[in-house]
Protein backbone atom coordinates (compact mmCIF):
# COMPACT_ATOMS: atom_id res chain seq x y z
CA UNK A 1 0.00 0.00 0.00
CA UNK A 2 2.58 2.47 0.67
CA UNK A 3 4.55 1.18 -2.49
CA UNK A 4 1.28 2.57 -4.33
CA UNK A 5 0.82 5.81 -2.84
CA UNK A 6 4.58 6.67 -3.25
CA UNK A 7 4.33 5.46 -7.12
CA UNK A 8 0.95 7.48 -7.39
CA UNK A 9 2.72 10.91 -5.75
CA UNK A 10 5.78 10.44 -8.26
CA UNK A 11 3.73 9.78 -11.02
CA UNK A 12 1.29 12.66 -10.04
CA UNK A 13 4.32 14.82 -9.55
CA UNK A 14 6.19 13.88 -13.13
CA UNK A 15 2.95 14.97 -14.60
CA UNK A 16 2.21 17.88 -13.44
CA UNK A 17 5.93 18.96 -14.17
CA UNK A 18 5.67 18.10 -17.70
CA UNK A 19 2.75 20.16 -18.18
CA UNK A 20 4.30 23.26 -16.96
CA UNK A 21 7.17 22.59 -18.92
CA UNK A 22 4.31 22.27 -21.55
CA UNK A 23 2.84 25.42 -20.74
CA UNK A 24 5.77 27.20 -20.10
CA UNK A 25 7.07 26.10 -23.65
CA UNK A 26 4.40 26.93 -25.91
CA UNK A 27 5.90 30.23 -26.68
CA UNK A 28 9.28 30.28 -27.89
CA UNK A 29 11.93 33.36 -27.28
CA UNK A 30 11.45 34.23 -30.95
CA UNK A 31 7.50 34.57 -30.68
CA UNK A 32 7.38 36.33 -27.33
CA UNK A 33 9.25 38.68 -28.74
CA UNK A 34 7.35 39.07 -32.05
CA UNK A 35 4.03 38.84 -29.57
CA UNK A 36 5.54 41.65 -27.77
CA UNK A 37 6.89 44.17 -30.50
CA UNK A 38 3.45 43.54 -31.85
CA UNK A 39 1.57 44.98 -28.70
CA UNK A 40 4.25 47.87 -28.49
CA UNK A 41 3.73 48.89 -31.93
CA UNK A 42 0.14 49.14 -31.46
CA UNK A 43 0.25 51.07 -28.05
CA UNK A 44 -0.26 48.35 -25.95
CA UNK A 45 2.04 49.03 -23.62
CA UNK A 46 0.55 46.22 -20.63
CA UNK A 47 0.45 42.98 -22.71
CA UNK A 48 3.58 44.37 -23.81
CA UNK A 49 5.12 44.34 -20.82
CA UNK A 50 3.77 40.56 -19.97
CA UNK A 51 5.13 39.37 -23.19
CA UNK A 52 8.28 40.73 -22.60
CA UNK A 53 8.58 40.02 -19.06
CA UNK A 54 8.33 36.31 -19.78
CA UNK A 55 10.54 36.42 -22.05
CA UNK A 56 13.41 38.10 -19.51
CA UNK A 57 12.15 34.75 -17.60
CA UNK A 58 11.57 32.22 -19.41
CA UNK A 59 14.31 32.67 -21.74
CA UNK A 60 16.96 34.85 -19.40
CA UNK A 61 19.92 33.89 -21.81
CA UNK A 62 18.27 34.47 -25.40
CA UNK A 63 19.74 36.44 -28.25
CA UNK A 64 15.76 38.96 -27.32
CA UNK A 65 16.28 39.17 -23.50
CA UNK A 66 17.96 42.51 -23.65
CA UNK A 67 15.37 43.72 -26.20
CA UNK A 68 12.67 42.83 -23.59
CA UNK A 69 14.56 44.40 -20.87
CA UNK A 70 14.77 47.76 -23.13
CA UNK A 71 11.22 47.65 -24.31
CA UNK A 72 9.78 47.02 -21.02
CA UNK A 73 11.54 50.34 -20.06
CA UNK A 74 9.93 51.78 -22.70
CA UNK A 75 6.70 50.49 -22.48
CA UNK A 76 6.69 51.59 -19.04
CA UNK A 77 7.60 55.28 -20.34
CA UNK A 78 4.84 55.71 -22.44
CA UNK A 79 2.70 54.69 -19.99
CA UNK A 80 3.60 57.66 -17.85
CA UNK A 81 4.77 55.26 -15.20
CA UNK A 82 8.64 56.90 -14.96
CA UNK A 83 10.04 55.86 -11.49
CA UNK A 84 9.30 52.41 -13.22
CA UNK A 85 10.81 53.21 -16.42
CA UNK A 86 13.52 54.88 -14.83
CA UNK A 87 14.59 51.73 -13.03
CA UNK A 88 14.35 50.02 -15.84
CA UNK A 89 16.57 51.94 -17.88
CA UNK A 90 19.11 51.50 -15.17
CA UNK A 91 19.06 48.48 -15.08
CA UNK A 92 19.26 48.05 -18.49
CA UNK A 93 22.54 50.42 -18.16
CA UNK A 94 23.90 48.01 -15.32
CA UNK A 95 23.86 45.04 -17.19
CA UNK A 96 24.45 46.29 -20.91
CA UNK A 97 27.17 48.83 -20.17
CA UNK A 98 28.49 49.10 -24.17
CA UNK A 99 25.67 48.32 -25.42
CA UNK A 100 25.21 50.92 -28.30
CA UNK A 101 21.82 51.92 -27.09
CA UNK A 102 23.51 53.64 -23.91
CA UNK A 103 23.01 56.91 -24.93
CA UNK A 104 19.32 56.59 -26.01
CA UNK A 105 18.98 54.72 -22.38
CA UNK A 106 20.31 57.82 -20.88
CA UNK A 107 18.69 60.11 -22.27
CA UNK A 108 15.66 58.68 -22.05
CA UNK A 109 16.27 58.32 -17.90
CA UNK A 110 16.81 61.96 -17.55
CA UNK A 111 14.00 63.05 -19.65
CA UNK A 112 11.87 60.94 -17.68
CA UNK A 113 13.15 63.07 -14.47
CA UNK A 114 12.40 65.88 -16.61
CA UNK A 115 8.77 65.19 -17.58
CA UNK A 116 8.15 65.11 -13.71
CA UNK A 117 8.93 68.66 -13.23
CA UNK A 118 6.80 70.45 -11.05
CA UNK A 119 6.00 74.03 -11.12
CA UNK A 120 8.70 76.75 -10.04
CA UNK A 121 7.54 76.82 -6.00
CA UNK A 122 7.76 73.11 -5.46
CA UNK A 123 10.84 71.17 -4.87
CA UNK A 124 13.35 70.67 -7.86
CA UNK A 125 14.78 67.50 -7.26
CA UNK A 126 13.22 66.08 -10.34
CA UNK A 127 14.89 68.91 -12.55
CA UNK A 128 18.34 68.76 -10.72
CA UNK A 129 18.61 65.01 -11.92
CA UNK A 130 17.14 65.13 -15.39
CA UNK A 131 19.83 68.13 -15.06
CA UNK A 132 22.68 65.90 -13.76
CA UNK A 133 21.52 63.04 -16.36
CA UNK A 134 21.68 65.20 -19.76
CA UNK A 135 25.17 66.78 -18.60
CA UNK A 136 26.49 62.92 -18.37
CA UNK A 137 25.47 62.21 -21.17
CA UNK A 138 26.52 65.15 -22.82
CA UNK A 139 30.07 64.31 -21.63
CA UNK A 140 30.36 60.69 -22.13
CA UNK A 141 28.62 61.05 -25.85
CA UNK A 142 29.19 64.59 -26.90
CA UNK A 143 28.55 63.28 -30.82
CA UNK A 144 25.22 61.41 -30.30
CA UNK A 145 22.14 62.63 -31.87
CA UNK A 146 20.76 62.23 -28.02
CA UNK A 147 23.38 64.95 -27.02
CA UNK A 148 22.13 67.21 -29.70
CA UNK A 149 18.09 66.23 -28.00
CA UNK A 150 19.70 66.79 -24.26
CA UNK A 151 20.92 70.42 -24.82
CA UNK A 152 17.41 71.36 -26.03
CA UNK A 153 16.51 70.31 -22.86
CA UNK A 154 19.21 71.97 -20.84
CA UNK A 155 18.08 75.51 -20.73
CA UNK A 156 14.39 74.39 -19.61
CA UNK A 157 16.02 72.79 -16.59
CA UNK A 158 17.95 75.97 -15.69
CA UNK A 159 15.30 78.18 -16.42
CA UNK A 160 13.06 76.35 -14.22
CA UNK A 161 15.88 75.96 -11.47
CA UNK A 162 16.05 79.91 -12.06
CA UNK A 163 12.72 80.61 -11.68
CA UNK A 164 12.85 78.47 -8.13
CA UNK A 165 15.92 80.44 -6.75
CA UNK A 166 13.95 83.76 -7.77
CA UNK A 167 10.57 82.37 -6.44
CA UNK A 168 12.19 81.97 -2.45
CA UNK A 169 14.60 85.04 -2.69
CA UNK A 170 11.01 86.60 -3.36
CA UNK A 171 9.42 85.37 -0.46
CA UNK A 172 12.29 86.47 1.87
CA UNK A 173 12.46 89.76 0.43
CA UNK A 174 8.69 89.97 0.66
CA UNK A 175 9.00 89.52 4.59
CA UNK A 176 12.17 91.80 5.27
CA UNK A 177 14.65 88.92 5.42
CA UNK A 178 17.29 90.44 3.03
CA UNK A 179 20.42 88.47 3.72
CA UNK A 180 18.86 85.02 2.47
CA UNK A 181 16.92 86.79 -0.61
CA UNK A 182 20.28 88.27 -1.57
CA UNK A 183 22.05 85.02 -1.37
CA UNK A 184 19.25 83.41 -4.00
CA UNK A 185 19.59 86.32 -6.51
CA UNK A 186 23.50 86.13 -5.93
CA UNK A 187 22.97 82.95 -7.12
CA UNK A 188 20.78 83.44 -9.78
CA UNK A 189 23.50 85.54 -11.48
CA UNK A 190 26.22 83.18 -10.51
CA UNK A 191 24.78 80.02 -11.70
CA UNK A 192 21.92 80.57 -14.01
CA UNK A 193 22.87 83.95 -15.60
CA UNK A 194 21.54 83.32 -19.48
CA UNK A 195 18.28 81.92 -18.57
CA UNK A 196 16.05 85.52 -18.65
CA UNK A 197 15.43 86.65 -15.24
CA UNK A 198 18.78 88.34 -14.96
CA UNK A 199 17.47 91.78 -15.34
CA UNK A 200 15.17 90.72 -12.37
CA UNK A 201 17.66 89.46 -10.36
CA UNK A 202 19.79 92.22 -10.50
CA UNK A 203 17.19 94.52 -9.51
CA UNK A 204 16.29 92.39 -6.69
CA UNK A 205 19.41 92.22 -5.28
CA UNK A 206 20.67 96.17 -5.79
CA UNK A 207 16.93 96.20 -3.63
CA UNK A 208 18.22 93.94 -0.50
CA UNK A 209 21.61 95.97 -0.33
CA UNK A 210 19.80 99.08 -0.03
CA UNK A 211 17.62 97.29 2.76
CA UNK A 212 20.49 96.05 4.47
CA UNK A 213 22.59 99.46 4.39
CA UNK A 214 19.66 100.72 5.44
CA UNK A 215 19.07 98.50 8.72
CA UNK A 216 22.59 98.71 9.48
CA UNK A 217 22.80 102.68 9.54
CA UNK A 218 19.35 102.64 11.65
CA UNK A 219 21.51 100.01 14.11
Amino acid sequence: MKQNTIFCLIFLFAFSGCAWFQARDEKTAYELAEEGMTAYESGKYRPAIESFEKLKDWYPFSEYASLAELKIADSHFHLGEYDEAIFAYEGFETLHPRNEAIPYVIYQIGTSYYLQRDTIDRDQKAVRQALDTYRRLIRDYPKSEYSVKAEGHLKECLKSLAGHEFYVGLFYFNNKKYEPALSRFKTILTEYPDVGIHQKALHYLALCEASLKKQRQNN
